[in-house]
This record gives C-alpha cells, sequence and structure tokens, in this order.
C-alpha cells in the first residue's frame, strides 16, 4: 500500500544539499511551500518544476525513488482532484451525472481548481521527500530545536515538538514496511483489500489496522523504555557533537530561490 514511500527517509551523501545548514534547509521550505500556493498559472507551476528537478540532480539524489515515492500517496491526490471537480462551481459543464445520492455535475473551473490543488500536493510531496533524504534525523532535530529556540520565553517546548517531529518523521519508512508486511500476511489468511465498495473496503481494513496500530504501540514503548536506560532528561545540559553554522552557500541558495520565486511572481507566472 505505501510501500515505496520516501518521506522520512535518508540517503548519506555530500552533494551540496546535504552539506547545507538544516535549518536553511527547512526555512526554503517554507518560503517554496508559500510560493507554491501564490503561483495561480500552469506556466509557474511548470518552471518551480524545472527548479526542483534540478535541485534533485544536483542532490545526487534518484529521481525515480522521488517519482516512486509519489505513488503510494496516489489516493490521496486523486481523491483531493476528485473533490475539487465535483464541488467547484463555475465554467463550462464537462459531465453532468445522476446517482443515487443526485446529480454529479462537473464544470471546467472545477477541473482547473483541482489540478491546482493536485499538482501543490505532488510538489510538496517532492520537496519534503528532498528534504528528509539529504537530511539526517539528529541535524533536522537540531535544526527544528534552533528555529524555535526564541519561542521558549513563551514556554513553547521547542526540544520536545523537534524530538517528536524527527521521531515521527524516522518511523514512517519503519510503519510503511510494517503495513506491507501485515498486509502480506493477511492476504495469505484470506483478507480481501481490494474488491467490494467503500464500506466493505473500509471494514476489510479492520484486520491490518488493528495488528498495525499494536506494533505502533509496542514500538513506542520500547523507545521511551530506551531513552529512559540512557537517562535522556529532555534538552537540559545537552551538548551536541556537531554545531550548526551558516555558510556562504546556505545564504546563496537563499538569494537563488527569493530571487528565482520573485521573478515567477512579478511575471504572473
Amino acid at each position: 500500500m505505501f510501500k515505496g514511500l520516501t518521506i522520512g527517509q535518508y540517503l548519506p551523501g555530500q552533494s551540496i544539499l546535504h552539506v547545507m545548514d538544516p535549518r536553511m534547509k527547512i526555512l526554503l521550505l517554507l518560503f517554496t511551500v508559500v510560493v507554491l500556493f501564490l503561483l495561480d498559472t500552469f506556466a509557474g507551476y511548470i518552471m518551480l518544476g524545472l527548479l526542483f528537478f534540478t535541485v534533485i540532480y544536483f542532490s545526487n539524489l534518484p529521481i525515480k525513488m522521488i517519482i516512486k515515492g509519489i505513488r503510494p500517496l496516489f489516493f490521496i491526490i486523486a481523491f483531493t482532484f476528485i473533490l475539487h471537480s465535483i464541488l467547484t462551481e463555475g465554467g463550462d459543464i464537462i459531465l453532468e451525472q445522476s446517482l443515487w445520492i443526485g446529480t454529479i455535475t462537473v464544470e471546467s473551473e472545477g477541473v482547473y481548481r483541482g489540478s491546482f490543488m493536485a499538482i501543490r500536493l505532488i510538489f510538496l510531496i517532492i520537496i519534503a521527500s528532498v528534504l528528509t533524504l539529504t537530511t539526517s534525523p539528529i541535524a533536522l532535530t537540531d535544526a527544528i530545536e534552533h528555529l524555535l529556540s526564541p519561542f521558549k520565553r513563551l514556554g513553547v517546548p521547542a526540544h520536545e515538538i523537534a524530538m517528536m517531529m524527527s521521531i515521527a518523521l524516522r518511523f514512517i519508512p519503519t510503519l510503511t514496511e510494517e503495513t506491507d508486511k501485515i498486509m502480506k500476511a493477511q492476504k495469505a489468511r484470506g483478507a480481501n483489500f481490494e474488491t467490494g465498495n467503500i464500506i466493505q473496503r473500509a471494514r476489510n481494513l479492520i484486520p491490518l489496522l488493528i495488528p498495525l496500530f499494536v506494533s505502533a504501540f509496542r514500538r513506542a514503548d520500547e523507545l521511551a523504555v530506551a531513552m529512559e536506560a540512557r537517562c535522556y532528561n529532555g534538552g537540559e545540559g545537552r551538548t551536541r557533537l556537531r554545531e550548526l553554522k551558516m555558510d556562504t552557500r546556505d545564504y546563496l541558495a537563499m538569494v537563488v530561490l527569493i530571487s528565482f520565486a520573485s521573478v515567477l511572481l512579478l511575471l504572473g507566472l
């Protein structure tokens, strides 16, 4: 089901993106997300897509692996497209079908907006995958903690939030692999996850979800015991093997991305 998901995985390397400061990578990701939702033309998305694939190329990441990482989330992307196509009104009528729930009408404006949302989701998956593939979980934790440290004065537990986010990202591939194993085991026992209507398919997922939740809680308990055994007490008095430091390449990457996005927005792409 989720085989091939790249979000949460890390590939060691020495590319430009690998050696960048993780704080800058997170800031650039957030800036890219904002730009992604500001763009409103297919030409702008094409230009942004070319930038993404250029970054992937210079990061020495396998493009096929990035593309395969979109496949497990295809259902969510397709559902978003269909939902916008049905609920958004405007333009010419493309399809009108009478069903037991009523008449479903698909108009051109809905298809247009649905396509935009689908492209945005695909790009979000790509940039999130690039971030985790080029940043180790430890570096990601330190970067999130540094970025949230100014909010400590407001009582925000920066270290705890960073730790929870990094653990969640780290266990995405583990739970994905666990889901695949449980699904194969249930299929061997006669379970069917691919036939029937929506309600039947939802019921068929119960033999999959229950063992998955049990496994997730067991792993969480084992992780808690391991952290206690190592006298983990949060970020208080913690030292780091590698201190984060911004370099010229980090600021250069920021200038390039901001300049590129500014040109796209000023041209109305």
